[in-house]
């Protein structure tokens, strides 16, 4: 397909597919940078609270969808905990999401919650992101639990979240 010539059916389905690819590599591009930011600070609530950084991250990537949300661009809100929000009152946006001050805010305060969590005392500690991810879903941390987990093991792979440097 050259560059100068018409648009036709012959060539639109070659068009198509570099369309979609764009898009999938563009995806995973964003999903990247998204890691690069926040693997510190996902780096250092694993040492605190025991939470494995692939499931900090792979949770946030999907629940704030790389941090293009409109969740996380207003109310700072990278996992879509419930809470109270002044959106109503700035923005004239009812949400029924928690706004935080910052980024980090939100972070500290997924891990206190899932601190809290029956599934807790027994996982902390234990790298194996496949195993908190199955006990938040059976917990049902989302209102589609077989979805979201595989969403999330999904993210966890695509980002090699699970990488050596990741897990110790």
């Amino acid at each position: 397909m050259k560059l100068n010539q018409p648009f036709t059916k012959e060539n639109s389905s070659r068009f198509l597919i570099i369309l979609l690819l764009l898009c999938f590599f563009h995806s995973l591009s964003g999903q990247s940078k998204y890691v690069q930011k926040y693997s510190g600070l996902s780096d250092s609530l694993q040492a605190v609270y025991g939470i494995p950084s692939a499931v900090i991250l792979g949770v946030a990537i999907i629940e704030s969808a790389s941090g293009t949300s409109r969740n996380c661009r207003l109310l700072h809100n990278h996992f879509g905990i419930v809470g109270k929000n002044n959106l109503k009152k700035t923005k004239g946006i009812k949400s029924r999401y928690k706004q935080y001050p910052n980024d980090t805010s939100s972070y500290v305060d997924f891990c206190r919650l899932m601190s809290k969590r029956r599934f807790y005392p027994r996982l902390k500690g234990n790298m194996n992101y496949k195993l908190w991810i199955d006990a938040m879903s059976k917990a049902n941390y989302s209102e589609v639990p077989a979805i979201w987990k595989e969403r999330i093991l999904s993210a966890i792979r695509k980002n090699k979240l699970s990488a050596p440097s990741k897990t110790h």
